[in-house]
């Protein structure tokens, strides 16, 4: 069980009350991943000395609290020890007597992640604090699942907080999350799942206040434009776009070096080679936050240090080019550059794709 915690010191007593009996003769374990500012870890540690069941309490200090409730599920994910990794809230809106099955489903059916819905038939939302929050959950479970159609079709509650996932179908270091909905970023980052779900019954929270916000809605939306563009680039043919892409903006990065360089009487054939040293690290930054997003193989400076080296590899073979368009050809420096740019473009993209930025087709 991972239940990530923040400032939930009233509900961790009830939480367990239901939750220990349900997992009583289970080989199983407890994981709260703490980011709490009041008492809740004292809380977990007494329940934790009395308790059948193991508990365990990561709790993380503010610098340590990136990415919100996703990042602290992340950090459940690893340090746990079972197969199966339940996750859920600790406010009791999630019944825990449920978390049991949802891994005995995935066990019994050889499925790789089960959801508890609210939205399949059976299942019930009306815990929701009041209409406002039913109607963004349910504009946004339609909006999230028109997204990713292929990805999302056996899972209709893709909002939810509250499922199983068996920890060694999934690549932990991977997963980017950010904010609540962790379940989105295991759904729809790295292989399809084999996936089931379970109906339940979304409760009223049983004691202190909900975290969701505005300033959570905004994290939802970057989310969701992320991966929608990460799923865009996973094919061969997304990535070669969004190379271009990027690939054009470094063509201006490069031009305005150029042009800045001669401006100071630097002959063109050394200006290209300083216009290259900025392009060079301008495009790595764009593709390696945009286009190459999956788990990558190697550190960032050993993909760095690859990268720059196509591009000096490749300025060996234009600067001849450039020469002979500029001095035979009698072309205008800059577009005679532009040229040289665009006649390396198949080459570069196919190194970088296949070779530096190599993803892990697992992921």
């Amino acid at each position: 069980m991972i239940i990530p915690t923040r400032n939930e010191a009233g509900n961790v007593g009830e939480l367990l009350r239901r939750l220990v009996p349900a997992l009583s003769g289970r080989q199983a374990e407890i994981v709260f991943v703490d980011d709490s500012d009041d008492d809740t870890p004292t809380v977990v540690q007494a329940h934790a000395a009395e308790s059948p069941v193991p508990i365990r309490l990561v709790h993380r200090s503010p610098e340590q609290r990136s990415f919100g409730l996703g990042g602290a599920v992340v950090a459940g994910l690893r340090v746990a020890q079972q197969d199966w990794c339940i996750v859920m809230d600790a406010d009791l809106q999630h019944p825990p007597e449920l978390a049991p099955r949802l891994a005995d489903l995935g066990v019994a059916e050889q499925l790789e992640l089960v959801v508890a819905s609210r939205y399949t038939e059976h299942g019930d939302a009306s815990g929701l604090a009041d209409r406002r929050r039913a109607a963004v959950s349910e504009l946004t479970t339609r909006l999230t699942r028109a997204a990713f159609p292929r990805r999302l079709r056996a899972v209709s509650d893709p909002m939810s907080g509250f499922f199983a996932v068996r920890r060694a179908d999934i690549d932990v270091e991977a997963l980017r999350p950010n904010g609540f909905k962790i379940l989105l970023e295991i759904a729809v980052r790295g292989r399809q799942l084999r996936t089931g779900e379970i109906p339940f019954t979304f409760a009223s929270r049983f004691a202190g206040e909900s975290k969701a916000g505005v300033l959570e809605g905004l994290r939802f939306a970057r989310l969701l434009a992320r991966l929608w563009f990460t799923a865009r680039m996973r094919s061969r043919m997304g990535r070669m776009v969004g190379f271009a892409t990027v690939g054009s903006a470094g063509i201006a990065m490069n031009s305005l070096a150029l042009m800045a360089a001669m401006s100071f009487g630097v002959h063109y054939l050394w200006a290209a080679v300083i216009a290259t040293e900025v392009s060079t690290t301008f495009n790595w930054a764009l593709l390696e936050s945009t286009v190459f997003t999956a788990h990558k193989p190697g550190a960032h400076w050993k993909r760095y240090v690859a990268f720059s080296a196509v591009n000096h590899v490749a300025l060996l073979l234009r600067i001849p080019l450039l020469a002979l368009l500029v001095e035979r050809l009698h072309a205008a420096v800059v577009p005679a550059n532009i040229a040289t740019l665009l006649a390396v473009f198949l080459v570069r993209f196919a190194i970088s794709d296949n070779l530096i930025f190599r993803l892990r087709r697992a992921t």
